[in-house]
């Protein structure tokens, strides 16, 4: 797939995520809260990309052990809780690796919240602790729009406004 702009941002898909990575950073400057911060990131990246149609985050639950529960995003209805380990944000819990599946039905015990996703990045999320808090997830009606560029700089991006940087 070929990546889609939006807003008159680069068409390099690398440059893309530069300048949006600049502007939440700057639109997030001083915010502390993580409700907040999610809440922007995810709407601001599901307005740069076009070939983004659900963009958010899914929350480690500190009332359930190994359960991950929707939190902000942009798009159709979300899956309301997924158990670590299971569809694909369960295995970037699982692992905390980020999952870059280029055809989502071709991955084993695939969670299907919205028929339309074909491909799917998912990239976990530390505190400034090195604790896992949440995973991002992004999905696109597209096979195969997700690469390394999109994991290097979502991961890059998820550092800087949760990790020990934010």
């Amino acid at each position: 797939m070929s990546y889609v702009a939006r807003n008159d941002r680069p068409t390099d898909k690398a440059a893309a995520y530069l300048e949006i990575e600049s502007e939440i950073l700057a639109v997030l400057d001083g915010e502390p809260d993580r409700v907040a911060r999610m809440a922007t990131v995810a709407s601001m990246l599901a307005d740069a990309f076009g070939d983004y149609f659900w963009t958010g985050f899914y929350v480690v639950d500190p009332h359930r052990e190994r359960e991950l529960v929707v939190g902000p995003y942009q798009g159709t209805l979300g899956c309301l809780r997924i158990a670590f380990g299971r569809g694909v944000c369960g295995t970037a819990a699982d692992t905390r690796q980020t999952q870059i599946v280029k055809d989502v039905h071709a991955f084993p015990g695939h969670i299907a919240c919205d028929g339309r996703s074909e491909s799917e990045i998912v990239v976990p999320v530390f505190g400034p602790a090195g604790e896992l808090i949440a995973v991002f997830d992004v999905d696109a009606t597209s096979k195969a729009a997700f690469d390394t560029v999109d994991a290097e700089a979502l991961e890059r991006l998820m550092a800087k406004v949760f990790g020990a940087d934010a």
